[in-house]
């Protein structure tokens, strides 16, 4: 019975009507989609970078069309059994702590980026010897099942982070997966803005730590909830702020990033 409450809200017709037919609802939706472009970069770049030790294009775009239907399962799954926990405090402040780690963690890397990259070179050092090992699958699956591994563990964080946003599954499913959609198709130009824009990237972990604190307030005894739509001006404000003042410091400097 657990199990049909969790997923219930999913298959409520009236739910879906009231979401697709709702301006506020479509603001929070578009919130999450930037989010998961702007939090999921990174990601998509690795799952490129994965595809890449398949010999052709064409399995290549097979792999990612079965990681893209299988992180959408995924997808699904996890926004049923977080609708169900998140309700209880303690998860709210596991997830608001864990949040607040995140973004700690990419500016801490910020500052110290030797740390960073030594960490990165021993990955790729265990990388190697795993390379050696001998496998039952093919290439191919191997890969399939190392994209949907992967798609496992960022949709931990994009999940966490959009119940924070919204309680409503059908919301953060269909922002979720337009989201994962849009990283997926349009990594290249999301990479080539950030290249251009680098506040982007610092700008998302900003967000994350709002987002944090959102939770954490939402604990008791403090039980305050900042409205979904004073959230996604926030937002969309600190997103058009981080623009501005990038092309106003371009301006003053005289110069593009190219």
């Amino acid at each position: 019975m657990t199990i049909l409450k969790m997923y219930a809200p999913f298959f409520d017709i009236n739910n879906w009507l009231h979401v697709l037919t709702s301006g506020k609802d479509w603001m929070i939706i578009l919130t999450l989609i930037l989010m998961e472009c702007l939090l999921s970069v990174d990601n998509a770049v690795v799952l490129a970078a994965q595809t890449k030790v398949l010999p052709d294009k064409s399995q290549q775009r097979k792999s990612l069309f079965y990681g893209l239907w299988g992180a959408y399962l995924f997808r699904f799954i996890v926004i049923g059994i977080g609708t169900y926990l998140i309700n209880f405090w303690e998860i709210k402040l596991a997830g608001s702590i864990y949040l607040f780690y995140l973004a700690f963690k990419f500016f801490y890397n910020q500052r110290h980026p030797q740390e960073s990259t030594d960490k990165e070179k021993k990955k790729a050092v265990t990388h190697k010897h795993k390379k050696k090992r001998k496998y039952i699958l093919s290439l191919f699956w191997r890969t399939v099942i190392s994209i949907e591994a992967m798609d496992i563990v960022f949709s931990i964080d994009s999940v966490l982070a959009s119940l924070a946003v919204s309680n409503n599954p059908v919301i953060v499913l269909i922002g979720g997966m337009i989201g994962i959609l849009c990283m997926r198709g349009v990594a290249e130009i999301i990479i080539k803005l950030m290249d251009i824009i680098p506040e982007l990237q610092p700008m998302a972990y900003v967000l994350i730590a709002i987002i944090a604190l959102k939770l954490f307030l939402s604990l008791p005894p403090l039980n305050y909830e900042l409205p979904n739509t004073v959230f996604a001006i926030i937002v969309f404000t600190i997103l058009g702020v981080t623009i501005i003042s990038h092309f106003l410091r371009v301006k003053k400097h005289g110069h593009k990033k190219l």
